[in-house]
């Protein structure tokens, strides 16, 4: 695993290349790139605006859209953040890293729990105890979606943003490079109005798309379309005395019976547990996998009742196209969710933050006209950094959950304590780890070994059953 991050991580690539099938040749893709760098202007050739500042709509308020508003609002942009449910909570496991916590500011009272204990069980139902590398500080957060996304809505109003229920229905583009405002449409909902919502619209001069995996904002600039999982959870309220051992505990489970591509989960919360599951490829057998993953969970959760149903679709790899004009997508609706762990809260909140870094530097604190070359720094810094690791988890996922016997291999590996140390670093951190030459050569071995002991233990169990 380490040595295949520092593979990649020599091989970094801006356009996340690799994630999926190009549909042009390298040829086209420079040629392309050459044609947009041309038309593209410098910022410093933006015109000033005048009697006013610049505006932008950001639609959707999950941690995407949170972020970018409040980086935008304290930058002197004139900032309006369009969201559909305010009370809404994303079928979502719930984990951050540590770097979250500190680089978002969060206040701890908003983390439900602590893990510091990952159990990881293998088909067979073998378990193995991950976290005996962490240091004493250390721990992957589990929030609620719908507290974490309330908080940063509501920070980025103190902050300046306008916040506004409503639903984006569409917008109206000018003439690329003119310079002339975006119209967008809206539904507003107000209790005192209509339950159907009164429609409106808006004049801005950029649009964040941060509205999740079925984005508008996405489909208005022909974005294109991504392969997506389906992710199904429930959440179970269990006996005080069976929670206690989710305290500071979370489950994954891997095998064909809970997800045919990737895995099923038990994540503590406040006062309940998330049991979930999700695939790509098997979409509409999605409720037996959750079915199953509650089986192999029954011992720990028996007595529970299930107070909360929820399922959405999770992007499994960024859109063809990010920017357009004054367009840009963040989060989910750019399809920021790595394979294999299948974690996008992070990346969602960072390249929100990082879109809306640009704007303000391009627009010299909302005073002057932006343009798509601004949108694009955002794409290059945000792919700089963190292509690797999206590579690094797809190759993994196509390597260890492709069959019982290769994750029987990886459950294996996970015991290993040089693997914890190199994947939690990498998690809790948002980087790419070197690894150690020899340690790397070490773990190739043994990687090696568990997979052939693996397909044996397949093989001998497939003539016991026939």
């Amino acid at each position: 695993m380490a040595a295949i991050s520092s593979a990649m991580a020599a091989g970094q690539n801006s356009d996340f290349l690799g994630l999926r099938l190009a549909s042009t040749s390298s040829e086209a893709r420079n040629a392309n790139r050459r044609r947009l760098s041309l038309q593209i202007r410098a910022s410093k050739s933006s015109p000033r605006l005048s009697g006013r500042p610049l505006r932008v709509a950001v639609i959707g308020g999950g941690p995407a859209g949170g972020a970018a508003a409040e980086t935008l609002a304290k930058g002197g942009v004139e900032t309006v953040l369009i969201e559909r449910k305010l009370d809404n909570s994303k079928p979502c496991g719930g984990a951050i890293p540590l770097c979250m916590v500190g680089e978002f500011d969060l206040p701890l009272d908003i983390i439900d729990r602590k893990v510091t204990k990952m159990k990881m069980i293998s088909p067979s139902n073998v378990s193995v105890d991950i976290g005996r590398t962490l240091k004493p500080h250390e721990y992957i957060g589990m929030v609620r979606r719908e507290v974490l996304d309330a908080y940063l809505r509501e920070r980025a109003a103190e902050a300046g943003a306008t916040v506004v229920n409503g639903l984006f229905l569409k917008m109206d583009s000018p003439p690329a490079g003119s310079g002339e405002r975006y119209k967008i449409y809206y539904n507003e909902y107000n209790s005192k109005k209509s339950a159907t919502g009164e429609k409106k619209e808006m004049e801005v001069d950029a649009v964040v798309g941060a509205d999740g995996a079925n984005s508008r904002v996405a489909k208005e600039i022909g974005a294109g379309d991504y392969e997506y999982a389906i992710a199904f959870q429930e959440r179970v309220k269990i006996p005080e005395a069976k929670m206690e051992y989710y305290k500071d505990r979370a489950e994954m489970y891997v095998g064909d019976d809970v997800s045919p591509d990737f895995y099923g989960w038990v994540f503590p919360k406040c006062d309940h547990v998330a049991v979930g599951t999700g695939t790509v490829t098997h979409k509409s057998d999605i409720k037996r996998f959750q079915a199953a993953t509650r089986l192999r969970a029954c011992d720990k959760i028996a007595g529970g009742k299930i107070i909360r149903v929820e399922a959405h679709p999770i992007p499994e790899h960024p859109r063809p196209r990010r920017v357009l004009d004054r367009v840009a997508l963040v989060g989910d609706a750019a399809g920021y969710v790595t394979k294999c762990s299948g974690e996008g809260i992070y990346f969602a909140a960072k390249s929100g933050r990082m879109c809306a870094e640009a704007i303000v530097e391009g627009s010299a604190k909302g005073t002057r006209m932006i343009d798509e070359g601004d949108l694009r720094k955002y794409l290059e810094k945000f792919d700089k950094a963190y292509w690797p690791t999206y590579k690094v988890l797809d190759v993994l996922q196509k390597v260890f959950y492709r069959s019982n016997s290769a994750r029987e291999a990886f459950v294996e590996m996970c015991a290993d304590d040089y693997v914890q140390k190199m994947t939690f670093d990498s998690y809790l951190y948002k980087r790419v780890v070197p690894g150690n030459p020899l340690d790397d050569l070490k773990l190739a071995i043994n990687t090696i070994g568990s997979l052939v002991r693996s397909s044996a233990l397949r093989r001998e169990m497939a003539k016991i059953t026939a």
